[in-house]
C-alpha cells in the first residue's frame, strides 16, 4: 500500500465549467474544500497521480493552472495561517481539526 499524504489542490480556471469539474474531481477523491479554489484532503500515490490525469484531460492548458502539493505531517505542522481562516460553510470539521 502506497503512503498516505495530505495534499492540497490549489486551482486558477477561467471558465466555470471547467473549474466545476475541478472541483468535482477533487470532491470525488475525497478532499475537502478549504477556499473557493483551494481543496485539502489525504491521497495515496496513485490516488494523487489519477487526479492528476483527470485534472489534465480537463483544463486547457494554455489558460488554467493547477497545482497540486503532497505534503507529509511534519511539513504540514509548519504551515502558518495569516489572516482569516477557512470559510466555516466551505470546510468540514475534519479540515478544522487538521489545524488544531
Amino acid at each position: 500500500m502506497s503512503q498516505i499524504n495530505l495534499v492540497w489542490v490549489v486551482y486558477d480556471i477561467t471558465s466555470n465549467r471547467t473549474r466545476s469539474l475541478i472541483a468535482r474531481a477533487c470532491k470525488n477523491k475525497g478532499l475537502y474544500r478549504v477556499q473557493k479554489s483551494a481543496f485539502l484532503g489525504r491521497l495515496n500515490r496513485t490516488q494523487i497521480e489519477e487526479l492528476r490525469v483527470i485534472c489534465e484531460d480537463i483544463i486547457d492548458p494554455e489558460t488554467d493552472s493547477v497545482y497540486i502539493f503532497p505534503m507529509c505531517e511534519e511539513d504540514f505542522r509548519k504551515v502558518r495561517l495569516l489572516g482569516r481562516a477557512f470559510d466555516p460553510e466551505l470546510v468540514s470539521d475534519e479540515v478544522k481539526a487538521l489545524f488544531l
